[in-house]
């Protein structure tokens, strides 16, 4: 059977929204930065029980807050099959930059060093998704740059094509994000 009816599909359109919550206060945390994985861990929890403790802890008794917190460690621990698929559509959304990037480039800057992300997908459908764009990459990497035009739409739609049961849910996500900014308070007119 396909990945899409194996996973809870509003699991992962809600991880997909928070996973990256933390970084967004503490930052962008990369290798290059050269902060040991056990601090950038640290930071990232202290932020998220912050937010999700403090900041959301007296709104509806904290329940939204406790979810929060728990879809976050349940991304971050990545043993379930949703958190395995949001960090492995996360790493192809990074080959993907790496794509684009070297186009606006010209091919001029070595961006060949970010394909190690493929071999960290887990989910093998994600993962042939993953050797797609980089075989693809390397067979239009040294020909005319009108065929990487062509190559960023054609691998976007395949990813789009692959995800349908996913964008299909959109107009579901609106809704929900309404209900949740009502649940919270923030929308004065619910």
């Amino acid at each position: 059977s396909s990945l899409s009816s194996k996973i809870k599909i509003p699991r992962c359109i809600k991880m997909a929204l928070i996973h990256d919550l933390a970084e967004a206060l503490v930052g962008d945390i990369t290798p290059m930065d050269e902060v040991p994985k056990t601090e950038k861990k640290r930071l990232e929890e202290i932020t998220m029980d912050y937010s999700t403790s403090s900041l959301l802890g007296n709104v509806n008794g904290g329940i939204a807050g406790k979810e929060i917190n728990d879809i976050w460690h349940e991304f971050e621990d990545g043993e379930t099959l949703e958190s395995m698929f949001v960090n492995d559509v996360d790493n192809i959304e990074l080959i993907l930059q790496m794509v684009e990037y070297g186009h606006v480039h010209k091919h001029q800057l070595d961006l060949g060093g970010f394909s190690w992300v493929a071999s960290r997908t887990v989910l093998p459908e994600v993962k042939e998704w993953a050797n797609e764009v980089l075989r693809e990459r390397e067979k239009f990497g040294a020909k005319d740059r009108m065929q990487h035009t062509w190559l960023r739409h054609s691998l976007r739609r395949s990813l789009w094509r692959s995800c349908w049961s996913i964008m299909a849910t959109r107009v579901k996500v609106f809704q929900k994000l309404k209900d949740v900014e009502c649940y919270l308070g923030v929308l004065d007119r619910c």
